[in-house]
C-alpha cells in the first residue's frame, strides 16, 4: 500500500514539474529536456543570434502560458508564466500581432473573435489576477492594420441561476 502511495506521490508531481516546467533548472537543462518534459511548444520564435522562445500556454482552463528562453548553447535561460498584470502593461496600442504573442503566447482561440461591424479582432487569455480571482485579459486589434487598439481585464463572475450576467 506504500508503495502505492509512493508511486502516486511521484506522479503527481511528475505532472505538476512538467505543467510548470519547475523541475528544469536554468543554464543546466537543455532544450531537450525542455521538450521532454514540457512537451512540444505552441510556439516557437528564432532569433538571428540563434537562441529560441518557446510558448506553453496551459488553456483553455488554465491560468497560465509558460515561456521558455533557451540560449544560443541550446540551455534554458529562464522559464516563467507570463500571464499576469506586470508582463499586460507592456502591451501597448499600436503593437503587432507577433509582438503581443511573444509577449504572453498565444491567445485562447475558443474565446477570440472578430467583430466586423468596428473590423476589430478580439483575443482572450484567461488569468489569475493579483488577488488570485479568475479573470480573462483581452486584447482589441484593428483587424486591418494588425495593431493593437485597447487592452482590457474583465473580471470572471460566476454564472448564477437566472442571472443576465
Amino acid at each position: 500500500m506504500k508503495r502505492l502511495r509512493n508511486l502516486i506521490a511521484i506522479i503527481l508531481l511528475g505532472g505538476c514539474a512538467s505543467y510548470s516546467g519547475s523541475a528544469l533548472k536554468p543554464g543546466e537543462s537543455r532544450l531537450e529536456q525542455v521538450e521532454l518534459l514540457m512537451g512540444q511548444p505552441a510556439q516557437r520564435w528564432q532569433d538571428a543570434d540563434g537562441s529560441m522562445q518557446l510558448a506553453y500556454p496551459r488553456g483553455p482552463m488554465g491560468f497560465h502560458t509558460f515561456m521558455a528562453r533557451i540560449a544560443p548553447d541550446g540551455r534554458l535561460q529562464s522559464i516563467a508564466n507570463v500571464l499576469d498584470e506586470e508582463n499586460f502593461k507592456h502591451i501597448r496600442a499600436g503593437m503587432s500581432r507577433d509582438e503581443v504573442l511573444r509577449r504572453i503566447g498565444p491567445p485562447d482561440e475558443s474565446r477570440s473573435a472578430y467583430f466586423k461591424a468596428r473590423d476589430e479582432l478580439a483575443w482572450e487569455w484567461r488569468f489569475r489576477e493579483v488577488y488570485g480571482n479568475p479573470a480573462h485579459f483581452v486584447v482589441l486589434f484593428d483587424a486591418s492594420k494588425g495593431s493593437v487598439r485597447s487592452t482590457m481585464i474583465l473580471p470572471e463572475y460566476p454564472r448564477r441561476r437566472g442571472s443576465l450576467f
